[in-house]
């Protein structure tokens, strides 16, 4: 179990009484899920039934196995999921009580099903409170809560302050939507955080590491094409916020989205060219950042395809959009590609051109070839030297001289690791020659990173790193391989491009003569053998290159030659001996042919066991180097199972120096040492520093919003619904007088639509939601009127398939009003001009030939031009009594609803599930599968009728007790009989 500090504690004891709800909002890094999980611990019992709900599942799985390390496992955290049975067995879950997480979707259904006790519900907990808004499916469940249970508590956690901070009085918003009083803020800069925090601080080592040449041309030509975007970004002619278009803030990834955001209402009036401003920002925030994280083959590979993309045409559009970035026709567009290539190779031929340019493969390296030329019986090929004396590869072509350049980083974590291994040694040694005793924690060397991809290019630059080589070579192994790869993909793209116009080359498909040598399919013997002694020799380099630090276990490399003479084939001479010993004797006992089987059987298994040591056992910590990558709260987890004495940060992460501060305060006898790695006056540094700000503003903000905030006030929904019982004033009813109505106003809501955001605002508008597997529609808001509800994603979707014809057919026949509601969203812009953004409606309709005769469908024609209004207009022509609902959001939807149910009739769920069923046999699937399997096992039931006879029938008793009349009257004179004649006579089928 995690240590709690001075901070949680009072954190704690601010929140965990059950009688109030509260909103905390914790800086990152300071431990959340520790005071989560120690939250629920609390709560756990059968007695009391707490939700944990909007986490995701990675985070629900880590929640559970932080429990569980605290002793919460009887029965722990349960997940609800879509898997988790019937509607039966989560009733079950619920009245069991305990800690139970669940999904919002799932738990909203069974709390409009009664599925779940809401009466009984201790309290709930949300996570990730940044993302409630009105139309959060939180607010729904939250209301649903409320309405039933005003004694539970619900608590909200969010660590995300820069996301609460757009917008007017957004932490109000989310106390209005969660129905809160109480809010705790506790930054950083928090003064009880900071006492905790600072009074054990970690040994921190802060590197600057300077951008070679290029990389700093690299560099300062993108950040002048990114100031150079946003300069025309401010001069197009588009409403902006312009104090958030500054170039710390283009740094992050949420820069696209807020600019994004402000430009969706008008999207459809906003000019290609501010689009493609839009565009190339993002595509210059990822360039800069990939400038420091790959490699400069890796980075060079990208700038091609920027060029590729920016100069392909389309034969039907012209050029490609990308052609149209302005930063490309910069002077600091071609330093940024001429930089990249240069950090690769450079033109400049070498002077010995004597031998032709060799095949390219995909070999590693040139031992392989070397061993064959041995067992050939030639001189290796060593590679050849220059009139300058330089060496030089036969597969590098000779028009290019590799330069190969290595991130600078590389070299400084090689001396940072060796500074550490030099001085985990030095403890060693102080250890053994002095009694002292040794320290807490473990030596293992702890290398964090960014993203997996990092993670693994350092691992392959250090298993194969050169020590011959002088600093910033170290890497030259590794960088030829890439480069010979390159080179193998360039010709494979070349010929691609060639092959098309040339008569008689190889297929782009087809292997070369190098890669059936690698794949093993020329059946060579000598090649074969190659292969087998260049593994055994890689073997043995790696048995001779693994440390060995305090008495560790020594590996036995494998023999290379073994004289056919030894009794034991494929044993050394020296191996062998070992077993000839005074200990071994009465092998000597056996006959020859046991013996050679014995020892055959000995010596793999050492082989075996070597070998799988060698791969994948337990190395001392002193000799484990752990590269991860950069995680949420799980790091404290793992920090506290590690315990590692020195971290290394491949780069800054302004979370991760919080974690390691909480680290160093749990565990305050422990040193910790810290090297914090950074390039200077880069974009990393920059956005690490910005970031810091940010946050720290954030904070700023919120503690004046809640100084100067106004509670909200909570309607009480209860009352409301009293009031709502009295109809509205109608001329139709006698003398204008009003009437009660005893049925609350209802709407039937198909299953299927609560990933939706109507359902919510339909239930705030004071209208019952009733969930259900409905056939035809999605909506039944009166007897009469069956709604479809289209977004526009959707809409052209189903004109494409020609699901929505089929959808219309459906809801004309069985409902007088048929209606089809096409729904715009709140942010975007109310118009059809902004369908042509959607990749989906640019593909044509080819699910019909021109030739072929069309059918009933008008929407399966192939029409020359296909416009969305075209096929709206063929839709009203084949249903004349289709109506069509324009709504430019889901609160005007809403609005409709209301004013369409007004003086009418409410709907009957029974009958809307029935409705249709009979037509699809697979409508229902899964309800109440038990029940329809065994009555379609009856004689007279068919897939056709058994929706029909469920409908009709309560249960397969009633079924029983009911004459032949009755039963004729459900299945027809001729089915009827059979199944009355097989339930009580037991003949037919």
């Amino acid at each position: 179990m995690s240590t709690l500090l001075p901070f949680h504690t009072s954190i704690l004891n601010e929140i965990y009484d059950p009688a109030t709800s509260d909103l905390l909002v914790l800086a990152r890094g300071l431990g959340l899920r520790r005071i989560i999980c120690t939250l629920l611990k609390i709560y756990d019992s059968p007695q009391n039934l707490v939700l944990v709900i909007n986490a995701t599942q990675e985070e629900e799985t880590e929640i559970g196995e932080e429990l569980g390390i605290m002793g919460c496992r009887k029965p722990g955290l349960r997940v609800v999921g879509y898997e988790t049975g019937t509607s039966r067995d989560r009733q079950d879950l619920y009245k069991g009580g305990g800690l139970i997480a669940v999904t919002l979707r799932i738990l909203i259904v069974d709390m409009l099903q009664n599925i779940v006790p809401i009466d009984l519900i201790t309290g709930i907990m949300v996570m990730h409170a940044e993302k409630v808004s009105p139309l959060h499916l939180v607010s729904f469940i939250t209301r649903l809560y409320r309405e039933k249970n005003t004694s539970g508590f619900l608590k909200a956690f969010t660590d995300q302050p820069e996301h609460i901070t757009s917008g007017l009085s957004p932490m109000k918003n989310i106390m209005k939507e969660l129905q809160l009083r109480r809010v705790w803020v506790y930054p950083r800069f928090h003064q009880e955080v900071k006492d905790t925090l600072e009074r054990k601080r970690a040994d921190v080592i802060e590197l600057a590491q300077n951008l070679t040449d290029n990389m700093d041309d690299i560099h300062g030509a993108i950040i002048q094409c990114m100031t150079i975007t946003l300069s025309e970004l401010r001069r197009s002619k588009v409403e902006l916020d312009l104090d958030g278009l500054n170039l710390p803030a283009a740094y992050f990834s949420s820069f696209d989205h807020i600019v994004r955001k402000q430009l969706d209402p008008i999207w459809h009036k906003v000019g290609p060219s501010t689009k493609a401003l839009v565009r190339d920002l993002g595509v210059l925030r990822r360039l800069v950042g990939y400038l420091l994280v790959y490699d400069p083959l890796q980075f060079h590979s990208y700038c091609q395809s920027l060029v590729e993309a920016a100069t392909t045409t389309n034969p039907d559009s012209g050029p490609s959009s990308l052609g149209k970035s302005q930063w490309m026709l910069t002077d600091a567009a071609n330093i940024i590609f001429q930089a990249a290539k240069r950090r690769c190779f450079v033109d400049a031929p070498f002077d010995d051109q004597s031998k032709p340019l060799q095949e390219i493969d995909l070999d590693d390296d040139d031992e392989a070839w070397n061993a064959i030329f041995e067992l050939e019986g030639r001189p290796s090929a060593p590679p050849r030297a220059t009139k300058s004396g330089t060496k030089r590869h036969e597969w590098i072509p000779k028009d290019i001289h590799p330069v190969l350049e290595e991130l600078p980083k590389w070299s400084l974590l090689v001396e940072i690791l060796e500074e550490i291994e030099g001085e985990i040694l030095r403890m060693e040694s102080t250890i053994t020659s002095r009694p002292v005793e040794e320290p807490p924690g473990t030596n293992t060397t702890l290398v964090m990173c960014s993203s997996t991809a990092t993670c693994t290019l350092l691992n392959d630059f250090l298993s194969s790193k050169d020590d011959k080589r002088p600093k910033g070579e170290w890497g030259r192994r590794m960088m030829l391989k890439k480069l010979r790869s390159w080179l193998w993909w360039e010709k494979r793209k070349k010929t691609a491009v060639e092959a098309p116009s040339g008569a008689g080359k190889k297929p782009i498909g087809g292997p070369s003569a190098d890669d059936m040598i690698w794949r093993g399919e020329t059946g060579d013997d000598a090649l074969s053998e190659a292969l087998k002694k260049k593994d055994r020799e890689n073997a043995a380099k790696k048995a001779s290159r693994r440390r060995v630090r305090g008495g560790g276990p020594v590996g036995i490399g494998r023999a290379s030659s073994v004289p056919r003479e030894n009794p034991a084939p494929g044993v050394s001479d020296a191996l062998a001996d070992d077993f000839f010993t005074d200990e071994n004797m009465e092998l000597l006992a056996l006959d020859d042919q046991e013996l050679e089987f014995n020892l055959l059987t000995d010596i793999t298994t050492m082989e075996f066991v070597t070998e799988f040591d060698a791969h994948y056992g337990l190395l001392p910590s002193a000799e484990t180097l752990l590269i991860r990558a950069y995680s949420d709260d799980t790091d404290d987890r793992m920090l506290d199972e590690i315990k590692p004495r020195f971290i290394v940060m491949f780069e800054p992460c302004m979370e991760f120096v919080r974690r390691v501060e909480v680290y160093k305060c749990s565990n305050p006898g422990l040193p910790v040492r810290v090297y914090h790695m950074v390039y200077a006056n880069s974009c990393e540094e920059h956005k690490y520093l910005a970031g810091i700000r940010r946050e720290k503003d954030s904070f700023e903000r919120l503690i004046k919003e809640r100084g100067s905030m106004l509670l909200p006030i909570i309607e009480d929904r209860r009352a409301a619904e009293s009031d709502a019982i009295i109809k509205t004033i109608s001329s139709r009813i006698a003398g204008g007088r009003r009437e009660l109505n005893k049925a609350p106003s209802q709407v039937i809501v198909d299953m299927r639509e609560f990933r939706s955001t109507l359902p919510s605002l339909l239930h705030a508008s004071d209208l019952l939601v009733i969930p259900a597997t409905l056939t035809v529609g999605d909506y039944i808001i009166t007897p009469e009127i069956c709604v479809e509800r289209k977004s526009l994603a959707d809409l052209v979707s189903s004109f494409n398939s020609g699901r929505l014809y089929t959808q219309c057919e459906l809801m004309s026949v069985h409902y007088k009003t048929p209606v089809l509601l096409i729904e715009f969203e709140e942010d975007k812009a109310f118009s059809f001009e902004i369908i042509s953004d959607l990749k989906s409606y640019a593909k044509t309709n080819t699910r019909f030939p021109p030739k072929k005769k069309p059918t009933g469908n008008p929407a399966e024609h192939d029409y020359s031009s296909p416009t969305i209004q075209s096929k709206i207009v063929l839709l009203t022509l084949s249903f004349p009594r289709l109506r069509i609902i324009w709504s430019p959001s889901p609160y005007a939807t809403a609005d409709i609803f209301n004013d369409l149910k007004k003086d009418r009739a409410e709907p009957d769920p029974v009958k809307a599930v029935a409705t249709g069923a009979e037509e699809d046999p697979e409508a229902g699937a899964g309800v109440n599968a038990a029940a329809e399997e065994l009555l379609r096992s009856f004689p007279g039931i068919t897939a056709k009728n058994v929706k029909h006879v469920m409908s009709k029938v309560q249960n397969i008793r009633k079924l029983c007790e009911m004459d032949l009349t009755q039963v004729q009257g459900i299945l027809g004179a001729e089915p009827g009989k059979a199944c009355y004649d097989f339930l009580h006579k037991g003949e037919g089928k």
